[in-house]
Order: C-alpha cells, then sequence, then structure tokens
C-alpha cells in the first residue's frame, strides 16, 4: 500500500472538501436554490404522474407572493416542528448526566481493563462500537484508551488506536443498543417519506435488528483485521512513549457501578413488566408491540435511562453531591450542540421547501421512472448506493447532514421503486460507517491525527489512510453480504421495518 499516492489522493480530497462551506451555509444556499429553482421550472411545462394517487404533480413556485408569504409565516414552525430537533435534544439531556457522572467512562474502563489478553482485541472494537450510544464519547476516551492498553500489555499502541478507531467510527452502525443518532437519521428518513406519504412514521428502531446482528460480525472482522493485517504491518513498537500503568476502579467508582447496576436492573424490570404480558402498560391497543408506547417512545427511555443510571452513579460515586450538578451536567450536553442547533435551522429550511415545492416528489417520480427502466433489482441498487454515499463520506463527514440532503431525494425514489424508508435507511448507514475512518472530513479526524502523532511523530493523514484502509475495505465487503443475505431472507431490518414499500 503506496503512502505517497495515497496521501496525495487524500490531500487533494481534503482540500476540496475544505473549500466548500460550513454544512450550516450548506444547508441556507440549498434552501435558497430551491427557492429560485422552483421560479425557473414554474416557466416550464414540467410535471409528474403520481404513481400510487395518479395525480398530476407540478412545481409549486416560492418566488411568487403566496411563496415568499408561506415562508416568512411558517419559518419558525418550520424548525420547531423538525423531527431530528426534540429527539436530538431530548436524548442528550440523558446522555450528559450519564456522562457528566462519570459512569460512561468507568464503565468503557472497566469492559476493557477485565477482558482476558487473548480477548483483548475483540473486546476493544466491540467495546468502541458501543459506544456510540453515547454519541462520539468513544472518540475521546476510548481510542487513546486502546493505545495505552495495547502499549502496557507490549504491542504497538498504534494497533490498539487503529481498532478502537475502526469500531468507533467504522462500526457507527451496528450496536447492540439504540443511541442518539438513531432517532436523528430516524427523522430525517420520516420527513423525507412524508413528501410520498404524508402520515408515514419511521420508528427511532427502524434499523435495530440489522444493527444488532451487525455488531458480531463487524467486531469479528476488525479484531481480524487489527491481528493479520495492522499488527504485522506495523512491526515491534520502538518509539519513546513508554508504557502506562491501568489504573484500577476506586472504591467509589465501584460503589457507583454498585448502584447503577441496581438502578439498571430496576428499571429493566419495570420496562419488562409494561412490555411482556400482553396487557402490559408499555404495549399498545389489543398489545400491538409494534405501535406501542415502548417503540414509539423510544427516544424518552433512552433519556430516562441514561438519567437513572447516571444519577445511581453519581450517588455511589460521589461525583453528585446534589441536584445542581444533575442539571450543570445536561447543561453541558446542551453546549456541545449548539452549532447542531444553527444547522438544523437550515436545513429544516431547506428540507421544507423542497418537499413545499414538489421538485423532490417529481425528481423522486422521475428518476424512479429511469432506474425502473434499467431492471437492475434490489441488490445491484443498494450496492450502488452504498459506493455513492461512501464516495460523498469522503467530502462531507456528517451523518446527519448528508443524510438531511441525501433522503429528501433518495427515499421518495425508492418508495417509488418499492423498498421501504427503513431500508434505505439502512443501506446508507452502511455507507456512511465504511468510509467514516479514512474520510479527512470526519467531524474527529484532526484528533485521530493528534492521537497518531503522540506514537509516530511523522505520522500524517497517508499513515491514518494506509492504517485505516484495510477496514473500510472488509467492513464493506461483510456489510454488502450481510444486506444481501438479508435482502434474500426477506427479514425486517428492525420493529415494524419492512424491506418493501407497497
Amino acid at each position: 500500500m503506496n503512502n505517497k499516492y495515497l496521501a496525495k489522493f487524500l490531500n487533494i480530497v481534503e482540500k476540496g472538501g475544505n473549500a466548500l462551506p460550513h454544512p450550516a451555509t450548506l444547508f441556507g444556499i440549498f434552501a435558497l436554490l430551491v427557492v429560485f429553482l422552483s421560479g425557473f421550472l414554474n416557466l416550464f411545462d414540467i410535471q409528474a404522474i403520481h404513481p400510487r394517487t395518479k395525480d398530476i404533480i407540478e412545481p409549486v413556485n416560492l418566488m411568487s407572493r403566496d411563496g415568499l408569504a408561506r415562508i416568512l409565516k411558517e419559518m419558525v414552525t418550520n424548525f420547531t416542528s423538525f423531527a431530528p430537533l426534540g429527539t436530538v435534544l431530548v436524548a442528550m439531556l440523558g446522555i450528559g448526566i450519564a456522562e457528566s457522572s462519570g459512569f460512561i467512562a468507568t464503565a468503557l474502563r472497566l469492559l476493557v481493563t477485565s477482558a482476558p489478553k487473548r480477548l483483548l482485541t475483540f473486546v476493544i472494537v466491540f467495546t468502541a462500537i458501543l459506544s456510540n450510544t453515547a454519541s462520539e464519547v468513544g472518540y475521546v476516551l476510548l481510542v487513546p484508551l486502546g493505545a495505552i492498553i495495547f502499549l502496557a500489555v507490549g504491542r504497538h499502541p498504534l494497533a490498539g488506536l487503529a481498532a478502537a478507531f475502526a469500531g468507533v467510527s467504522g462500526g457507527y452502525s451496528a450496536n447492540l443498543l439504540l443511541g442518539t443518532i438513531d432517532p436523528l437519521l430516524a427523522g430525517l428518513s420520516e420527513e423525507a417519506a412524508q413528501i410520498i406519504e404524508p402520515e408515514y412514521l419511521v420508528n427511532p428502531a427502524a434499523n435495530f435488528y440489522f444493527m444488532f446482528v451487525s455488531t458480531f460480525f463487524i467486531a469479528a472482522v476488525g479484531t481480524w483485521v487489527t491481528e493479520k493485517i495492522v499488527i504485522p504491518r506495523l512491526g515491534i513498537y520502538d518509539g519513546d512513549e513508554k508504557p502506562e500503568e491501568l489504573r484500577d476502579l476506586t472504591g467509589d467508582e465501584k460503589r457507583g457501578l454498585k448502584f447503577a447496576l441496581v438502578a439498571g436492573a430496576a428499571l429493566t424490570a419495570i420496562i419488562l413488566w409494561g412490555v411482556l404480558p400482553e396487557n402490559g402498560f408499555l404495549r399498545g391497543e389489543n398489545g400491538d408491540l409494534l405501535r406501542s408506547p415502548f417503540l414509539m417512545g423510544i427516544v424518552a427511555l433512552i433519556f430516562i435511562a441514561a438519567a437513572v443510571l447516571g444519577i445511581a452513579y453519581g450517588i455511589g460515586a460521589k461525583t453528585y453531591k446534589n441536584d445542581a450538578d444533575v442539571m450543570k451536567g445536561m447543561g453541558k450536553a446542551m453546549e456541545t450542540l449548539g452549532i447542531y442547533i444553527v444547522l438544523t435551522f437550515f436545513a429544516s429550511q431547506f428540507v421544507a421547501y423542497f418537499k413545499w415545492t414538489n421538485i423532490g416528489l417529481i425528481f423522486a417520480i422521475e428518476s424512479a421512472g429511469f432506474i425502473s427502466s434499467l431492471n437492475l433489482g434490489a441488490i445491484p441498487l443498494m450496492i450502488i448506493f452504498i459506493i455513492l454515499v461512501g464516495t460523498l463520506n469522503l467530502f462531507m463527514g456528517s451523518a446527519s447532514a448528508k443524510w438531511a440532503i441525501l433522503a429528501p431525494a433518495f427515499i421518495p425514489m425508492f418508495m417509488i421503486l418499492g423498498y421501504s424508508p427503513e431500508l434505505v435507511q439502512n443501506t446508507y448507514r452502511i455507507g456512511d460507517s465504511v468510509t467514516n475512518i479514512i474520510s479527512p472530513m470526519m467531524s474527529y479526524f484532526a484528533l485521530i491525527v493528534a492521537f497518531f502523532q503522540r506514537y509516530d511523530s511523522k505520522a500524517g493523514i497517508g499513515t491514518i489512510v494506509a492504517t485505516m484502509l484495510p477496514y473500510t475495505f472488509f467492513f464493506f465487503l461483510v456489510w454488502v453480504a450481510i444486506l444481501v443475505a438479508w435482502l434474500l431472507l426477506g427479514w425486517p431490518v428492525g420493529p415494524d421495518s419492512g424491506l418493501y414499500y407497497p
């Protein structure tokens, strides 16, 4: 693998990506373009036939008097009613409590340091995947910890760093639990699906079955790549860094985990009490689980679970002295979302204009007709979509920002072709994950460079990409194989989330 040419290619990608405006600015530009495009298309006799209702769809002109009035009157409600906004804010309030109390950091450290040496690599990758539940905490905690642990047991620290980075970033779309990204993407998918069917709902657990199974495959493949490709290539570490002693848990931390374990067990018992009986209080009408308070309220449950575990740990570990400490933790989590709220404002306007003007619907109908004429079938279509998303990820790192742009165009198009929004979202997540670890546009890439340079002062983008590229290649192969098997077996990708849209 030639670092020179690889670094040259990535430098081009980096320069191209850095030349783009901020994602929030991009959405503002896209919103204006939709307005101007609606006026331009209105001059021509452009129309499409809705495949289900057979209605004639024409572009709506937002450059008209009525269009301008609607833009002004609904700007605030576009923002406040934007589906992903509330879900992310609520979930992050709970995560903020769990993180500020120290529960997440302590639990991850315990999981990694207590693993047998022969299972160390697998545990690091597996734990890194699970860390995605708590947003991006894995990048700042588990990636450097992977290097420290490998160095402490006499292995090359960059191999441990690469294994953790592969799990946190490359395994971003696998997990045994739901995280903050799930309701965020589901909200965007729901907004896009409603272009075709106004009452369509996408639940946050839409991809859970696929994610759950993927976790074990991705952890195993990440372990194999680390042991068979990365470690032999890196060789023996001869740098200046000395092994650090892995600190055992303190008495307060152990007591905090015991408190959290008891609280978690009690909460689990209550949830099971509400879900398992056919007339459980967390089930829907006639015992329905798919449209139940349990699944429809999964964001609230993420908040409650994170808050309960965080508060219990904080009391036991004495990191929380009073209720003010809890509120500070929630406030700190909100501080990190400032730029996300700004981005959401512009994204919500773009999505609303796209829906109002019918441009997305017309594009979807015409594109679906063209693609349908190619007779490619589900498997080639999904593989092509994965490659497209993976390529775009090299230029635009944010999963939510990309999906906010792609969902309004591709979800309606695939729905017309007969594929469900949940399957399209699932496919998108594969493409977004596999190239995360080689994308300079990934928001934490600069931090990863700094971690690499701690153990190799000459490390640069080419070094990182050369190290991580095998993970990208094998994650892609394995995830495509899982998706193909899933399509052939006809399994739903999540609760109430079939593969096809009638």
